[in-house]
């Protein structure tokens, strides 16, 4: 079965997923951090990509963004795999890529997910560095700019974040609250299924809107061979 294309609408709210090769630990020294999100910078604002938080691990990359175009996100990534891998390999002496193929993405319905999924990127560092995270947190994160311990120049504020609160303290105050919840192993399969596989993370209205845009399938077919029309004798 031909693979689909990537799911990426313009104009919508995206969570995408990169992962390193296995072995490969990107983001083990501050160095890597901060030329990652330099090159992250300098590609989402060439291609048109407003990013709405970032969370880095040891091994992967999750960013909340929307492009301003269908091929944005693609030709984003593109563009800080060329610089950042470079400027990895010429660090560390290496050579090949980072990276495990294509990086992974969904569209999510931000009045049904936008705190889920900011949650899910913004905790991601507490999986693969949270033993670092007293020296160095806020280059793991654009946590600290959503709770107001840091201003982040790269984060363009999701309007559904302001939603959350009146004014800055407000906002800040009640995403420090949420952050203390951790997501359940049901929200966390669900968020990252939706993101591995390209399906929609959405309600079933906000979904056939979608449909409407997108050039594929946003849903999986239903399993199972399809149901014979039993034709009728009279």
């Amino acid at each position: 079965m031909a693979r689909l294309p990537r799911l990426c609408v313009a104009g919508h709210l995206h969570l995408l997923i990169q992962r390193a090769q296995h072995g490969q630990s990107p983001f083990a020294e501050a160095a890597d951090r901060e030329s990652y999100l330099k090159s992250l910078r300098d590609a989402a604002g060439a291609h048109r990509v407003a990013i709405h938080a970032y969370g880095l691990t040891q091994h992967e990359v999750r960013l909340l963004a929307t492009p301003d175009d269908g091929r944005a996100l693609s030709q984003m990534i593109q563009a800080i795999g060329r610089r950042f891998v470079a400027d990895f390999n010429r660090r560390h002496q290496r050579s090949g890529s980072l990276w495990q193929g294509r990086f992974r993405a969904t569209v999510v319905d931000p009045v049904e997910h936008l705190m889920d999924c900011l949650r899910f990127v913004e905790a991601a560092s507490d999986v693969g560095g949270a033993e670092q995270r007293p020296k160095d947190a806020m280059s793991w994160s654009s946590e600290w700019h959503h709770t107001g311990s840091a201003v982040d120049a790269l984060i363009t504020e999701h309007p559904g974040y302001w939603a959350i609160g009146n004014t800055p303290f407000e906002r800040e105050s009640s995403y420090r609250k949420l952050m203390e919840r951790a997501l359940t192993p049901e929200e966390l399969r669900q968020i990252e299924n939706a993101a591995m596989k390209g399906w929609v993370l959405g309600s079933e209205p906000f979904a056939k809107r979608l449909g409407a845009q997108a050039n594929r399938r946003i849903r999986p077919l239903s399993r199972g061979r399809p149901r014979k029309n039993r034709l009728s004798i009279g």
